[in-house]
């Protein structure tokens, strides 16, 4: 049979496969299309397990909210290149709308089931397929729903680099919908763990505090006077430092660019000392007095209602306090309920490319 031109291009409209690879498949199945297809299928799975050794740190984030539902999920390509191609955003949009109709607790779940758009074939099949169409290793990272009874409020940041669902505590209209946009926003760009301090356990504040207080210790610079003093004591009465730095010590010990004109040897062992002194320091008050400031500037860090309102017209509103503005405004209590950011390639370790290494090596 001869293989015309409209088959071919028929074919490649259909699977968006390569011309020659449309025409080979076409000529070995005597231009029967469902089997050409097919063909086209299996050798795109060949070509997938190719590609799957690849680092896939790109791609979008993408976010539905639906009839009460909503679903967020991290889709992943190798270049930002392939992450903005119109074929990888529609499979992405259409990933994400299985994702808000589907019972599947975690990815692997997802890959087992019927592809909704061609049930012939599973989740799994058409990640395969569209790895041998757009030509670059791809996978479904991760994903998160939420059903819920009160307002839910999805945000795309840059393109789909961050992507953001807000659940509230409210009742539906355009005023809790509108500020359940903009805080989504502010989680999209300060990036906070949690909605407040009570919802961090009493583990991780005693390993925040611990953090802090060791973190101060070996900042010896930013110690209060009174226990830097006792501190150099110590350190001018052993040898714990060089005769230099002893010297510079003894000079310059009030100068408040002291630790400009130490050794790096000597700052360490200043450290070391003060570590060593851990428990007594511990018990000065002034010490827990900086310990306590720094614990809290990293829970307004951390905590959304905390955190100052991106939006606040004198700069210092919280999150807090611009939602008690929004439950007076309507006339009932807006609370924030739960909080998801995804932001593509987060934790992923990206391979770096030396171009000219490369091109050499190929010369050799």
């Amino acid at each position: 049979m001869d293989i015309t031109a409209a088959m071919v291009k028929e074919l490649r409209e259909l699977t968006g496969a390569g011309i020659m690879a449309c025409k080979k498949a076409l000529v070995e199945t005597d231009g029967n299309q469902e089997a050409a297809i097919e063909v086209l299928r299996k050798k795109g799975e060949a070509t997938a397990v190719k590609k799957s050794g690849r680092i896939a740190a790109e791609g979008v984030v993408a976010t539905l909210v639906e009839d009460g539902k909503a679903a967020i999920v991290e889709v992943n390509s190798e270049t930002d290149f392939v992450a903005k191609n119109e074929k990888f955003q529609t499979f992405v949009a259409n990933v994400v709308k299985q994702i808000v109709n589907s019972d599947a607790a975690d990815v692997e779940a997802l890959y087992a089931e019927p592809w909704a758009l061609d049930t012939s074939k599973t989740v799994k099949d058409e990640l395969t397929s569209q790895i041998a169409v757009i030509g670059e290793n791809m996978n479904i990272r991760r994903f998160k729903k939420i059903v819920s009874d009160g307002v839910v409020v999805s945000y795309i940041h840059a393109g789909g680099k961050i992507g953001v669902l807000v659940e509230a505590d409210a009742q539906a209209n355009e005023t809790v919908e509108a500020s359940m946009k903009t805080i989504a926003m502010q989680i999209a760009a300060m990036s906070p763990q949690y909605i407040s301090r009570e919802d961090i356990s009493d583990d991780e504040l005693a390993k925040m505090r611990e953090i802090t207080i060791d973190s101060a210790l070996n900042d010896v610079a930013s110690l209060p006077k009174p226990i830097q003093k006792d501190i150099f004591a110590e350190a001018l009465s052993t040898d714990a430092l060089s005769a230099e730095d002893k010297a510079i010590l003894e000079e310059k010990q009030n100068d408040k660019y002291l630790f400009n004109f130490l050794s790096k040897e000597a700052i360490a062992s200043l450290a070391a000392i003060s570590m060593s002194k851990k428990e007594e320091i511990c018990a000065n008050k002034i010490f827990n007095g900086l310990v306590e400031g720094r614990i809290s500037k990293q829970l307004k860090e951390v905590c959304l209602l905390d955190q100052t309102y991106v939006m606040a017209a004198d700069g210092k509103q919280t999150v807090k306090a611009y939602l008690a503005e929004v439950s007076k405004e309507v006339g009932a209590p807006v609370a924030l309920k739960s909080f998801i950011r995804f932001e593509t390639g987060e934790g992923i370790e990206k391979k770096e490319e030396d171009f000219a290494a490369e091109v050499a090596k190929q010369m050799k």
